[in-house]
């Protein structure tokens, strides 16, 4: 018996606070007692709209997930709830399987996070919690009052199975015959499921670089050494795609027949013309070559975090009946229902991989991926951060350069330029009289800076995010 304390009060004594995907912090502060808080208050949260006697539970291969897992399970139960465990799962399989049940569910993950730190992501019977959902949960009166947690029952493989099915009928099962797929598996929560999939749909399948240790894959950041190591497997293999994601599966990796990543957004954009999308919903982040390609009829620009993009498809469902969004991490949104290849694919509005990913290969057929990219308008995006930089050292900067950009300018090193648009959607996004775009903004879920432009060619893309980075870290803020 612990003594009885408000939930609020001990997440608000926690450390941990909601980012733009879910409530993060460092393993040391997720503590059993501070897990089960967040359990109930969510909970308590959703029974206010909800009627269900069960949920959901999942985690990423983190090797603080189990024990985090089991301090919510231990919660629920607590109060009378079932729960259905999946044990090690993609988000979005826990996702989709819960919103077929209509049950909430909680997935412990920290996705790309280094692995000292980790997460909780929250879902309604409906989908993503919103950020009014957030302000509740923290506010939650619920009671922690006994807690009596016990090793993790043995992981249903139904979700896994539901996802699976999701695509096997919205694809033809000879889709990537033929084909050579290599799967990055490192330490992704989906790496037993992936080659089923593509195996199921016709591919030849040769899994990669698995392993033991957790490896915080950062898809809108990808290291120059996994562009190396992909590169390599390519001429090893002789792959016409890689495929991966970041830690809980979320956010995709893709790469052409040469080994090389394509960024997110293009993936996405790739992807919803596939679909037949008709409005898009995507964060101020992404390439301008969204609304360059004139292929949508609708494209809203929102905060960059999947609870924005979410929360403008009920202003794009007035004006479309295809919709959906996607990030510059490539984690593709379905808003709607839509049909694919004559099958109904039922609405998915949380970030997935292997939807965008699926819809680029069918979408290039027997050619190369890279085609596809080459019809694309010439604006090339490219994108990194500084990590270990405090919030508030990202944030000064921020103001200073909102209230003299052409200083800021001079010191990131971009001399002859002007502003010419000036958005302070998310951070601080600045359009050049050359036609280059340089975007500054934190980072949601971890002490970060980070860093997108745009550019006409990617090496200068590449260089423009180089040479802005260097010249932050020899500043004085």
């Amino acid at each position: 018996m612990i003594k009885p304390l408000h939930s609020s009060m001990i997440i608000q004594n926690s450390g941990i606070h909601f980012g733009t995907s879910g409530a993060r912090g460092l393993v040391s502060d997720f503590n059993p007692e501070v897990c089960a808080a967040f359990a109930l208050a969510f909970i308590d949260v959703m029974k206010q709209s909800f009627s269900f006697d069960r949920m959901a539970i999942a985690i990423d291969n983190r090797p603080s997930s189990p024990d985090i897992a089991a301090a919510c399970i231990a919660a629920a139960k607590a109060i009378g709830l079932e729960v259905d465990y999946y044990g090690v799962i993609p988000t979005p399989a826990l996702a989709v399987t819960s919103m077929a049940d209509n049950i909430p569910a909680i997935m412990v993950t920290g996705s790309h996070i280094p692995f000292d730190r980790n997460g909780l992501k929250f879902y309604r019977p409906d989908g993503e919690i919103s950020k009014a959902d957030e302000n509740a949960i923290l506010s939650s009166e619920s009671v922690l009052t006994d807690l009596n947690i016990v090793s993790l029952p043995i992981a249903s493989e139904r979700a896994s199975n539901t996802y699976i099915n999701r695509y096997l009928k919205s694809f033809s099962s000879d889709l990537l015959c033929g084909k050579r797929i290599g799967i990055y598996e490192h330490s992704s929560a989906g790496r037993d499921l992936y080659a089923r999939l593509f195996e199921q749909l016709g591919a030849t399948v040769i899994g990669l670089g698995r392993s033991d240790c957790f490896i915080p894959i950062d898809t809108e950041a990808v290291s120059q050494s996994d562009i190396y190591m992909a590169v390599m497997w390519q001429k090893e293999f002789q792959l016409d795609a890689i495929f991966s994601t970041d830690g809980d599966g979320d956010r995709p990796l893709l790469s052409d027949e040469t080994g090389n990543y394509l960024r997110g957004d293009i993936l996405g954009l790739l992807a919803a013309q596939y679909l037949n999308i008709e409005g898009l919903a995507v964060p101020v982040s992404c390439n301008s070559s969204i609304e360059a390609s004139s292929v949508f009829n609708h494209v809203k620009r929102t905060k960059i975090g999947s609870p924005y993009v979410i929360a403008e498809f009920e202003n794009l469902l007035k004006l479309s009946d295809r919709i959906a969004g996607f990030e510059a991490n490539g984690g593709f949104l379905l808003g709607s229902d839509i049909d694919v290849n004559d099958s109904k694919l039922t609405a998915l509005p949380t970030r997935d991989a292997i939807l965008p990913a699926l819809a680029v290969l069918a979408m290039a057929g027997k050619d190369p991926i890279s085609n596809l990219v080459k019809q694309l308008p010439n604006i090339f995006t490219a994108s990194d951060r500084i990590q270990n930089y405090p919030r508030d050292q990202s944030l000064s900067l921020i103001e200073n350069g909102s209230s003299e950009p052409m200083v800021l300018l001079s010191e990131l090193g971009l001399d002859n330029v002007d502003v010419v648009n000036f958005d302070v959607t998310d951070g601080l996004r600045m359009t050049l009289n050359n036609g280059e775009v340089v975007h500054l903004r934190p980072s949601g879920n971890a002490p970060e800076l980070r860093c997108y432009v745009e550019a006409d060619s990617q090496n200068r893309a590449q260089e423009l995010v180089r040479l802005i980075l260097n010249n932050i870290e020899n500043m004085q803020v």
